[in-house]
């Protein structure tokens, strides 16, 4: 993920905003909407019969509510961005939610969670994208959220990851490489987005930001999985980077085609500069920051973790850390990782 953000415009731009980024002044929208996979997910997952789940410590060591569910320290991407929208509370997760919170919003992201049905199968209990837009359409219709103010809503959605690590680069479970090349299968995973999209939109979201599925192939699993210990996995991040270009083409379709569509589509996954890793302060980007059990991806529950959390881009063997989070988040909010909008140009429409 990380060096697709940290590129040389990204570290120009987090410099100089660094400061606003800080300060927000009120509420920018009526509500905000996440959906996603573990990189948003806040404990949807956790009373689910699920191997990806994270309800335990060290997760959340660095949160004010301590382990809640979040696949990482502290806060993620959609929480900052939250902060930045100008809401003083966390967006809860769907599960468990009061039903007025429909007004506001609710994070509907799932660990696992993919854009193919069977994807994660293998881990247990996930929610797909399109359960979680079924999630959705019964949360306000529930509320009798207003048509209008949906449409003044921020959504952002972050999924696809799992399409891959957990189904087509996992060829012993899944039959998705045998049956699809990488330009084939980017191509049904867009087909299967675009449905979806088209779904939401009906529900009244104009104002989507879309994350690019990040550089997968160069986190810690992969890199032992797949790039045989020796760094990224190349084929990995060329099958992603045709995902992407692909998903940039959806979001201008939609701008062009439907009604009121404000999509934007945010790039974490260009690579950038590794001198910029330093000029950020990081220093370790070949593992996670916990204690890790042989062959596994997630912290080992109330084992040490490292002391200097904030220079580490991976806090677990796939999740980022906070601090990376952060750099993420306002290089999408505030630019150059958005196009054709940053977020806070899209919240301001």
């Amino acid at each position: 993920m990380v060096e697709g953000i940290l590129s040389k415009a990204f570290w120009v731009v987090y410099a100089t905003v660094f400061a606003a980024a800080t300060v927000v002044y009120g509420q920018q929208v009526p509500c905000y909407f996440i959906f996603g996979d573990s990189t948003f997910d806040s404990g949807n997952n956790n009373n689910l019969q699920s191997k990806a789940k994270v309800n335990y410590s060290p997760y959340g060591i660095d949160f004010p509510e301590g382990p809640t569910g979040r696949f990482t320290n502290g806060r993620t991407i959609a929480d900052i961005i939250g902060e930045l929208s100008g809401f003083r509370d966390f967006i809860p997760p769907f599960a468990g939610a009061s039903p007025k919170q429909a007004h506001i919003g609710m994070n509907y992201a799932s660990g696992g969670g993919g854009l193919r049905k069977e994807t994660s199968k293998h881990l247990g209990g996930r929610i797909s994208l399109r359960k979680q837009i079924q999630n959705h359409k019964k949360a306000i219709k529930k509320a009798k959220v207003p048509v209008q103010r949906l449409e003044q809503c921020l959504y952002t959605i972050n999924i696809g990851s799992n399409d891959y690590i957990n189904n087509y680069f996992m060829s012993e479970l899944y039959n998705t490489s045998s049956l699809f090349d990488p330009n084939e299968y980017a191509y049904s995973l867009n087909r299967l987005y675009r449905t979806h999209l088209k779904r939401l939109h009906s529900l009244g979201a104009r104002k989507i930001a879309l994350f690019s599925i990040s550089l997968i192939g160069c986190t810690p699993k992969m890199i032992v999985s797949h790039g045989g210990g020796q760094g990224c996995a190349k084929d990995v991040n060329a099958a992603v980077a045709i995902f992407n270009n692909n998903l940039k083409d959806l979001v201008n379709d939609f701008n062009k085609n439907f009604k009121g569509a404000e999509f934007t589509y945010v790039d974490i996954f260009s690579a950038g500069d590794p001198l910029a890793f330093a000029r950020l302060g990081f220093k370790v980007g070949d593992k996670g920051c916990c204690t890790l059990s042989p062959g596994e991806e997630l912290c080992v529950p109330n084992k040490p973790v490292c002391a200097n959390r904030s220079e580490y881009l991976f806090w677990d063997d796939i999740h980022s850390s906070e601090a990376t989070n952060k750099m993420a988040a306002i290089g999408s909010f505030y630019g150059p990782l958005g196009s054709p909008y940053s977020i806070s140009q899209l919240v301001k429409q």
